[in-house]
């Protein structure tokens, strides 16, 4: 079965990729030449999940899966929610948003937050929505190498490390992305 993933982020496709059965042979945006940054212009982690997927089955003809995720720290408003890759601005810089998520925390008391994710798979004119969460706090400082995004200050409930300073293994274990795409592979195991 050949599937694409809807993303150019090389660091999620790897991690993805690794939980993937092998019969399903896993495509990049880069792989089928989508060159194009698909605009997430809907208001929610799960309408853009939805529309990116819908894109490139639309002009790809592949049967795709897309994600979108979302950090939402409880006394921010949820925020950074579905602007968390760009909190900071434009450029989509990691330190940048961490920075400043640290910084709007500096008084609060409440450090309580959740990783959402949401995967949409789009095949044979259907729609099916996956959603996986990890709940957790933001620590005062960054801590780990490993991961990207905002893994080097998200610690999740039960542990004393970062996703940061965990192997991609226990991550996937634990993280939302890794509870969404069990979701979404036991679901084409079942149509298999």
């Amino acid at each position: 079965m050949k599937l694409v993933f809807a993303t150019h982020n090389q660091n999620k496709f790897r991690e993805v990729k690794a939980m993937m059965p092998e019969y399903i042979e896993l495509l990049s945006l880069t792989h089928i030449d989508c060159n194009e940054d698909i605009a997430e212009t809907e208001n929610t982690i799960e309408g853009n999940a939805i529309l990116k997927a819908r894109y490139v089955k639309e002009n790809y003809g592949y049967d795709c899966f897309a994600d979108d995720t979302g950090l939402e720290v409880q006394s921010l408003n949820n925020e950074p929610g579905v602007y968390s890759a760009r909190y900071a601005g434009p450029e989509n810089d990691a330190q940048a948003n961490m920075r400043k998520l640290l910084a709007n925390l500096i008084n609060k008391d409440n450090r309580s937050a959740q990783f959402k994710a949401a995967i949409s798979f789009v095949f044979d004119g259907k729609t099916e929505l996956f959603i996986g969460i990890c709940e957790g706090e933001i620590t005062k400082e960054q801590r780990g190498k490993d991961g990207f995004g905002y893994d080097p200050i998200f610690q999740p409930t039960g542990y004393t490390e970062t996703f940061a300073e965990m192997t991609q293994f226990q991550k996937s274990e634990i993280g939302h992305r890794g509870k969404a795409i069990r979701q979404l592979i036991k679901y084409l195991t079942d149509m298999a």
